[in-house]
């Protein structure tokens, strides 16, 4: 029997308070849909916004290209949605991202680049990390994607982007997405980059031959100091 999903509240985010900005600038995201019959230039865009949104840039390698979802999407047999789907469900995506995270950190991350918010609560993050383990990865995406906030905010027909990161009573915005939550935790950069040495004997001190105390010197007798015990007088 599978476990139902634990009710949350929301709190107040920047997403969910409406904006006055009515002239966008440069530093506003740019929105990359098909609604406008793009370009085959403008497709190329598309596809990579799809790529960079959901692996980030520094993960877009040639093992994460997908050239049958691609093809899909230039020629209309699929949306942005289904592609998006298919980016999530891919082996590179798993390998690269849960994989390498506990289910939280999994859950934040997906979140983000496909919600374009931050988690609302630790009580979120949980229970959609329950709905991961007891319904699986891709019952997930689908909760995730099919949901009327997804729908609402990037429909068929839209990349998911960071939503209202510039405030504009600020001077600096919000974090992005990528540099707050790099794909990989403290615990599992541990494992990855550095070699962990089992070793059951002993450790010995390695010392250059010329280094080695020669014939009189008082090191030589150290150990027979230190094993003679001091006789009480009293």
């Amino acid at each position: 029997m599978s476990i139902p999903i634990l009710n949350y509240a929301f709190s107040t985010q920047n997403q969910r308070v409406d904006g006055f900005e009515y002239l966008p600038g440069e530093e506003q995201p740019k929105i990359y849909t098909t609604e406008n019959l793009p370009t085959a230039y403008e497709m190329d865009e598309i596809i990579w916004s799809g790529y960079r949104q959901i692996f980030s840039e520094h993960q877009i390698l040639s093992s994460t290209n997908e050239p049958f979802l691609e093809s899909q999407l230039r020629f209309n047999q699929i949306t942005i949605k289904d592609f998006i789907k298919g980016l999530l469900l891919s082996q590179a995506f798993r390998n690269l991202n849960y994989d390498v995270n506990n289910n939280y950190r999994f859950v934040e991350m997906c979140i983000q680049r496909v919600l374009g918010r931050d988690i609302y609560n630790e009580r979120e993050k949980l229970a959609f990390s329950v709905l991961i383990g007891s319904k699986g990865l891709e019952f997930f995406v689908d909760v995730l994607l099919n949901s009327d906030e997804y729908v609402d905010n990037f429909g068929d027909n839209t990349i998911p982007y960071q939503r209202r990161r510039i405030i504009a009573q600020r001077s600096k915005g919000e974090i992005p997405f990528n540099l707050k939550t790099p794909r990989t935790g403290k615990e599992f950069l541990m494992k990855q980059e550095r070699p962990q040495l089992l070793w059951a004997g002993s450790i010995r001190k390695f010392r250059p031959q010329e280094q080695s105390p020669k014939a009189g010197d008082p090191a030589l007798f150290l150990n027979m100091v230190t094993d003679v015990s001091p006789i009480s007088l009293g």
